[in-house]
């Protein structure tokens, strides 16, 4: 039938269903794990509400208006916010609660997410063809990830790359990855299995102390090929252990919304200035009115669709304007910027739970390269 699907709307499920995360803490990684593979953004489309329980999962399922207005009316309901002195002490504690909350789940909680892959090839370039740097400067060309070449000066390509120069670790390799909040490695471990060749060096980065600390002593962390570290993105003063216009990839994976919405925007346009010409930023997160969000009650609205879980730490819930926006202010391109509605089942309990996440991939453009005469 055509690209839209037929919204399964059961009017007996529960928007509180305890099926996992929201109040007590952070939900556990909504995509499947190890061993479960999907085509990008899915292919299983619910075209008779009758059949929902025959599958675990529906994708790009449409909303009926009347349960955009229920879930519309669900959030304002819940909207008061909290008092600035616990806004500020939330603020405050940051880093506490999410040390506390590595502190007791340690490596348990999320598992290896193996479906990067599938939705961020960028992140297995090593996979099937040549590998191929965001700027690759060889004295004649720029290099982007298609593999276009456009023609350049060598002093305008030697100014963009003044990394070379300088000694970091990772400096010798040609393709470099960062994550930022990279919890306990659950992205940064199956992106060095599946990229197990020379040139590529994988650096991670989480406001957690102790997170950090269990990256660095699981058995799969290799110094010489990745490199962890401690990292506050919303301290303006904090330093990155590289330099500008050195990174291919940037992802951030359900980590922009645990940041305060006043300094998304500069926190982004900082590491905007770390992608080489041509890199991009990979973003997955929260959507409007996912299930997590209406699963919050009264009492834990800090400001408009930013909400204080039961554990302390936060999470906000985007729209596609609000990441474009941000994006754009910092300079980067749209490549990509979608809704991946998703009605996960659970047929054991006869559940039906309504997930919103928004995937984005945005650039940093390639230097304008001037026309010749004749």
């Amino acid at each position: 039938p055509g690209s839209k699907t037929i919204m399964a709307a059961h009017s007996g499920v529960s928007l509180s269903a305890d099926v996992g995360g929201s109040e007590s803490g952070p939900a556990p990684d909504p995509a499947p794990g190890e061993g479960w593979k999907r085509p990008q953004f899915g292919t299983r489309y619910l075209t008779d509400p009758s059949q929902v329980f025959q599958h675990n999962a529906w994708d790009n399922v449409e909303w009926t208006e009347d349960q955009e207005t229920a879930a519309k009316h669900k959030v304002l309901e819940n909207s008061q916010p909290l008092p600035s002195e616990k806004q500020e002490d939330y603020e405050n504690r940051a880093n506490e609660y999410w040390n506390d909350f590595y502190k007791i789940h340690e490596n348990r909680f999320f598992k290896d997410r193996h479906w990067l892959f599938t939705e961020f090839p960028e992140l297995a370039p090593g996979r099937g063809r040549k590998l191929q740097t965001a700027v690759d400067c060889d004295g004649q060309t720029v290099q982007n990830h298609t593999g276009s070449a456009s023609a350049q000066s060598v002093s305008e390509c030697l100014d963009a790359m003044t990394l070379r120069k300088n000694d970091f670790p990772g400096s010798s390799a040609t393709y470099r990855i960062l994550e930022v909040g990279c919890g306990v490695g659950n992205t940064v471990f199956p992106i060095l299995k599946t990229n197990n060749v020379p040139g590529i060096f994988v650096y991670c980065c989480d406001f957690s102390s102790t997170a950090v600390e269990l990256v660095k002593s699981n058995e799969e962390y290799e110094p010489k090929r990745c490199f962890a570290f401690v990292h506050d993105l919303c301290n303006e003063s904090a330093v990155f252990p590289v330099p500008d216009e050195s990174l291919d990839i940037i992802v951030l994976i359900f980590v922009l919304s645990a940041v305060h919405p006043d300094k998304m925007q500069k926190s982004i346009s900082r590491l905007s200035k770390l992608l080489k010409p041509g890199g991009m930023i990979l973003l997955r997160d929260y959507g409007r009115y996912d299930m997590a969000q209406l699963r919050f009650k009264k009492g834990r609205c800090l400001s408009d669709n930013f909400y204080v879980r039961g554990d302390g730490t936060r999470v906000y819930f985007f729209t596609q304007d609000d990441l474009d926006g941000i994006f754009t202010s910092a300079g980067l391109e749209k490549v990509q910027n979608l809704v991946d509605r998703r009605l996960q089942v659970n047929r054991g309990k006869q559940l039906t739970m309504y997930r919103v996440w928004i995937q984005c991939k945005y650039r940093r453009p390639l230097p304008q390269v001037s026309g010749t005469q004749d």
